[in-house]
């Protein structure tokens, strides 16, 4: 007779191989282990990560690659949005974790699965994103969490491990890396203090370069296309080469502090040199090509957008109209940006773009200007000052304070 299978989200370090061998030990269940490739993982990588997973005993293993999917329904909104959280941190984990919440739950429903899995213990937002997730658009999925229910530590799951047959060398790195496309977080010892920042040798990469070097982004809509004049099928192309290019200057690192959906302050180092410059350089393309009032209010929804994305809301509607209305506020952000990279840091030097709001003939900004005279602003100046003129005419106590 066939057992019931479950399929888990599956990566290959402890608390998902615990999974594995716990869900056919104590559940009955044959295991499908599945990792969700969102830019994390070389070809060598996930080779031993499915050599692991079977020889733990699960009856399958499969890769989803869902690293366009992940670009095209939401870091291309990122980038529309320029959205940094908390104006300092590109969201690569907390946009990554939903999107293979959301491989998973395809895949276990596709499967035709009862049950779904994940080794999210119960201290953070990952927990909550999975679950979300299965719960909204799950086929009737039973989710197991082994890790957060049975609130296990380290040398537990060790112990059981090796109860099983398994004597594999768990030796805890001193830095918790995670590693995707949109960056690279990284969590230890000093991230757990509010006063320390990450020594040089805790960073996944080295800096190699010294010098420094011009690179040119182009954009068409909003969307990067092109890296120093060579054109990407797709753009996760570009950001994967612009990611190779920019990292040996170690420009893109930073610690983010912000407020976990449980309530509880968090603090990580991340390393996210593409998505940082993309951002940052997006950003200044718009200065040059929207209106006052399209980028006050692109800021609004891109924050609301950015905070729905962090607080696991990714699938309510609303998501869907935020991103109606950035894509649309792209139709003239086009042009090429100069980007310089230093050791440390980079500098968005200017563009190069045929809708350049500053590029007119109406006047240069401090010069010259030629649609208006001197007596037209004197008579905007008087009709403009008549709501303060009349606040203070009644309130002749506070013009004198002020």
């Amino acid at each position: 007779m066939t057992k019931e299978h479950v399929v888990l989200a599956y990566s290959g370090g402890l608390d998902t191989s615990f999974c594995v061998k716990y869900l056919q030990e104590e559940k009955g269940l044959d295991v499908h282990a599945v990792l969700v490739q969102t830019g994390g993982y070389s070809d060598a990588q996930l080779e031993a990560v499915k050599e692991k997973a079977l020889q733990l005993g699960a009856v399958k293993f499969e890769v989803v690659d869902a690293t366009r999917d992940y670009y095209d329904k939401c870091l291309r909104y990122l980038i529309f949005g320029n959205v940094l959280r908390n104006q300092t941190y590109p969201m690569s984990v907390s946009a990554e974790r939903m999107f293979q919440a959301l491989a998973i739950v395809r895949y276990a429903n596709a499967s035709g699965a009862k049950y779904v899995a994940h080794g999210s213990t119960g201290a953070g937002n990952d927990q909550v994103r999975f679950d979300l997730a299965f719960e909204v658009l799950g086929n009737n999925l039973e989710i197991f969490t082994p890790i957060r229910d049975l609130k296990l530590s380290r040398q537990d799951e060790i112990a059981y491990l090796e109860k099983h047959g398994v004597s594999w060398s768990w030796e805890k790195a001193k830095y918790s890396i995670n590693q995707g496309i949109w960056g690279t977080s990284v969590g230890g010892a000093e991230t757990l203090t509010s006063d320390k920042g990450l020594p040089e040798g805790a960073w996944p990469h080295p800096v190699t370069r010294t010098d420094s070097q011009e690179v040119t982004i182009g954009f068409e809509k909003g969307e990067p296309v092109t890296l120093d004049g060579q054109t990407f099928a797709h753009p996760v192309g570009l950001i994967e080469a612009l990611e190779a290019v920019a990292v040996p200057f170690g420009v893109g690192r930073d610690i983010h502090v912000g407020d976990t959906i449980i309530g509880i302050k968090g603090r990580v180092g991340f390393a996210a040199a593409a998505a940082l410059i993309l951002i940052r350089a997006h950003h200044l393309l718009e200065k040059h090509t929207l209106g006052k009032w399209q980028q006050y209010w692109k800021e609004q929804m891109a924050n609301w957008y950015g905070m729905f994305l962090h607080e696991a809301q990714f699938l309510d509607p609303v998501m869907r109209n935020i991103e109606t209305f950035l894509a649309d506020t792209q139709k003239y952000v086009s042009g090429e940006v100069r980007v310089l990279l230093h050791p440390y840091r980079f500098e968005c030097l200017g563009v190069r773009t045929p809708n350049d709001l500053m590029q007119t003939k109406f006047g240069q900004y401090g010069e010259m200007n030629n649609a208006w005279t001197g007596e037209d602003v004197k008579g905007f100046t008087t009709v403009l000052g008549n709501a303060s003129k009349l606040y203070f005419s009644l309130h002749e106590d506070e013009k004198i304070k002020t």
